[in-house]
């Protein structure tokens, strides 16, 4: 009987009003009086990984880790991996390096603080690591990081540096160091690569071509890398005003979130992203991007 392919379950801990889709309604200065929500959101993911006995990477947002630290000491307490998502949830792309390595650097110690481990992963805000910000890889290089997750190899108005590899590799970064990249997911279609690996992709496709994508990525024996945010499970968050696009990136099958979220987990076999990637055979030459 063959095993399974293990792949990677990821969670980007953010709250709904700290997202790119709705900065438009409400700014960071704003974020201290919003309804706050993350905390019982993930405490549900947390509860859902449980029942069906999963470990993920959990990327915090160091502005929430700083308000719930106890949530940080329960996720690490169950078993998954703490990485960084970050401070602020800001696109690296319109932030400065010294700004970028400020903010990366805090939140490295907050988490690293709180479960008393090196934290050594790392996501950027809405995956905003592109052709403009390629000097942000050397910082997290230089600030302790070994692996990232911050690379769409896609075309996307926000993000996405097209042409990467499409599965884990050593990535050379720009003042000669490297990382370990997972980069998020595709599969082929055509000539063209399809986003499908999670967030507002696994709301807008139904369940079963979501499945069907994924599974040709393991077919070919390659681990796929899934991501979700503790709002997307979150039905009754409140409804920000904004424009039409961005409400329905935001907005789009909250309601089917949770229960497709419990299918992918009885047809996938999951893991975090550190476990995955030690058993993936990584070629040895680092890639330029």
């Amino acid at each position: 009987m063959d095993v399974p392919v293990q792949n990677a379950l990821t969670i980007d801990v953010e709250d709904y009003f700290q997202v790119a889709a709705l900065a438009e309604a409400v700014s960071a200065e704003d974020w201290p009086v919003m309804e706050y929500r993350v905390e019982a959101n993930t405490d549900r993911l947390l509860e859902v990984f449980d029942r069906f006995n999963t470990k993920a990477t959990f990327f915090t947002l160091g502005w929430v880790a700083e308000r719930s630290p106890d949530l940080i000491r329960r996720i690490h307490k169950a078993g998954h991996e703490i990485a960084s998502h970050g401070y602020s949830h800001q696109l690296i792309y319109t932030q400065t390096p010294d700004v970028f390595r400020e903010e990366t650097r805090r939140s490295k110690s907050v988490l690293e603080d709180i479960i008393g481990e090196p934290v050594t992963g790392y996501r950027a805000a809405s995956y905003s690591i592109t052709a403009k910000s390629r000097w942000a890889l050397d910082i997290l290089c230089e600030e302790g990081f070994t692996w990232d997750s911050s690379i769409f190899p896609v075309h996307h108005d926000r993000y996405g540096m097209p042409g990467t590899p499409f599965q884990p590799y050593q990535l050379r970064t720009p003042n000669g160091g490297q990382l370990t990249e997972f980069p998020l997911s595709t599969c082929p279609l055509g000539n063209y690569r399809l986003p499908i690996a999670g967030g507002g992709y696994f709301r807008l496709f139904p369940y079963w071509f979501s499945r069907w994508g994924l599974s040709r990525i393991n077919q070919a024996g390659q681990p796929f890398i899934f991501y979700l945010h503790p709002w997307e499970i979150d039905v009754d968050q409140p409804r920000l005003r904004v424009k039409a696009l961005s409400r329905f990136r935001h907005y789009n099958n909250l309601h089917k979130c949770m229960t497709r979220l419990e299918s992918l987990l009885s047809d996938f076999s999951f893991a975090p992203v550190s476990r995955v990637l030690s058993g993936v055979p990584i070629p040895s030459t680092a890639v330029a991007v």
